[in-house]
Parts: structure tokens; sequence; C-alpha cells
């Protein structure tokens, strides 16, 4: 009997650009993560930082890091990320999309485990937005009887 399974070296990549790095875009709130993937050292580099000196609190590390541990490839792919707009939380988010995107687009057979897992889908919620004559969203002003 022969293996039919595919190993992480043994991925034959489309939708590469000329450096064979594939290329998504990853959103959350309102942060948008451009993310390049390609094989190498498992290095992540964030607008020019390594991961753990751009995100220094461990969960938004995890959250990074969450579609490689699904993948199995933590050490096999170089990433690079530009993030900008909203919080260091969201921002992690959009890095989680981009790369998810990034690796379904480098390899296909990784995009079942990566779908069922839910990070393919865009979180779409977003801040609700103040109505007038309230305090915020729904908050309304303190009511004063005298």
């Amino acid at each position: 009997m022969e293996n039919t399974e595919t190993t992480i070296s043994e991925i034959k990549p489309i939708n590469l650009d000329n450096k064979q790095r594939a290329y998504a875009t990853g959103k959350r709130k309102n942060s948008i993560a451009r993310v390049w993937v390609k094989r190498g050292s498992g290095s992540i580099s964030v607008n020019g930082k390594s991961l753990d000196k751009y995100f220094a609190r461990p969960v938004l590390q995890m959250i990074v890091n969450q579609p490689l541990n699904i993948v199995e490839g933590e050490n096999n792919f170089e990433i690079m990320v530009t993030v900008k707009g909203g919080g260091l939380s969201g921002q992690a988010g959009a890095i989680r999309h981009g790369i998810s995107k990034a690796l379904s687009l480098y390899d296909s057979s990784l995009r079942p485990s990566l779908k069922k897992a839910g990070y393919i889908t865009r979180d779409s919620r977003v801040v609700e937005r103040k109505k007038p004559g309230l305090a915020k969203a729904r908050r309304s002003y303190q009511f004063s009887k005298r």
C-alpha cells in the first residue's frame, strides 16, 4: 500500500509571485493585515519587528500562531506581515485571518482544516455606531429626577 497523504515538504505551491510567496489580506475590526507566506525557517515578522517584540502579550502571539498549529507548519513557513489600523487585538485577528488565507492559497490541501477551525471566514463584528441623544451606542445619559 502506498501512502497518499502529502507532507509539508511535498507541497506543490500555486498562486505564487516571482519570489515564491503567497499573498493574502486579512481583516478584523478596523485592522487590515497584508501577509506574505513562503517556505522558510519559521520566522514571523510584523511591520519589520519579530512577533514577540510586536505582540508582547502571549495571548496575542498564540492567536497569530493558531493557523500554523492547525497545519503543523510552525517551522516550515517564513511569514512577513504589514498591519495597520485598530488595536493590538484586532491586528492579531487580522494577521490570523491573513495567514490562513495565504496558507490556503499556498497549498489548497490545507484549506479544509483551516476552514473547519473557522480561520478562513472573516469575523465581521465591528463596533456599533453611536446614536444621537445617547451617551454611547446604547447607553443613555443618567436620569436626574430634580
